[in-house]
């Protein structure tokens, strides 16, 4: 199985690239399944609806979310209808839809998870390792599932470094996002998970982490705002990773994935 794991999608200029490009990546790399990371894909700052069938009219197989999940108030009810939305397994007991799906694709059974980091957080998630060990006990690969997918959506590089190696040889794979930078350690451990640390987002990277760059440099050095954060709106960079995984569920290949704007350095070859 190859697998499309794309970063935070953040505002209009990363939901009209994927829109427009998606189905040609799809067909060039023989990619059979696409997960992305939604939840900055309106405004910056949630996913609304509309937005989401947007994606999935795209060729997106799973949307995950993050700890703004339900930042646009109509993915309240919309996550509860859509399941192939996830939000975090360790967000709130009362929040709405789920933080798990399985996914079919043909005769084999895909999961996929979506797990908030503590460390440097705002808000006091609980703890993502006791949280991902509850589902792990439930479903294992080469039993009831063929590929577990898990989403860290996580500050700290220390905390998705744990993360990983201590699920490495359970799950097959397992990503950072959240940072929207993109990190250079995309490879497979030793137990056989493939792992990066941060995808990065898919916008503009002439940008301060996907918003416009005038605001956050005048607050950087005045420590006043004057206006609201604006997704910047260049040319997107599509980030991520594909990664190819064998019958035995495990990685056996992992490698970056940049397609056009100012991150191009890794192509369609």
């Amino acid at each position: 199985m190859r697998l499309l794991f794309l970063g935070d999608i953040v505002g209009k200029t990363a939901r009209t690239s994927l829109a427009e490009n998606l189905s040609n990546i799809k067909k060039k790399l023989s990619i059979e399944f696409v997960l992305v990371n939604a939840e900055n894909a309106t405004s910056g700052v949630g996913l609304s609806a509309t937005h989401a069938k947007l994606l999935f009219d795209a060729g997106v197989n799973c949307i995950s979310l993050g700890d703004h999940a339900f930042d646009q108030n109509e993915m309240i009810n919309f996550a509860e209808r859509e399941n192939r939305i996830i939000r975090p397994i360790n967000y709130a007991k009362s929040a709405p839809g789920s933080g798990f799906r399985i996914f079919n694709l043909g005769v084999k059974k895909i999961l996929i998870l979506q797990v908030l980091g503590q460390v440097f957080m705002k808000k006091p998630f609980s703890d993502p390792f006791e949280a991902i060990e509850t589902y792990l006990k439930k479903y294992t690969l080469n039993s009831n599932v063929d590929a577990i997918i898990i989403d860290f959506h996580a500050e700290a590089t220390s905390e998705k470094n744990a993360l990983a190696l201590h699920l490495d040889g359970r799950v097959s794979v397992i990503a950072g996002t959240h940072t929207h930078i993109p990190t250079a350690d995309t490879r497979i451990l030793p137990n056989g998970t493939a792992y990066q640390t941060d995808l990065g987002m898919c916008g503009d990277y002439l940008s301060v982490i996907g918003m416009e760059k005038t605001e956050p440099i005048r607050r950087f050095i005045t420590g006043m705002s004057k206006e609201r954060f604006r997704p910047a709106d260049g040319e997107a960079t599509l980030s991520g990773i594909i990664v190819d995984i064998n019958d035995n569920g495990l990685a056996n290949k992992v490698s970056p994935f940049r397609y056009k704007g100012h991150l191009n350095q890794i192509g369609m070859e």
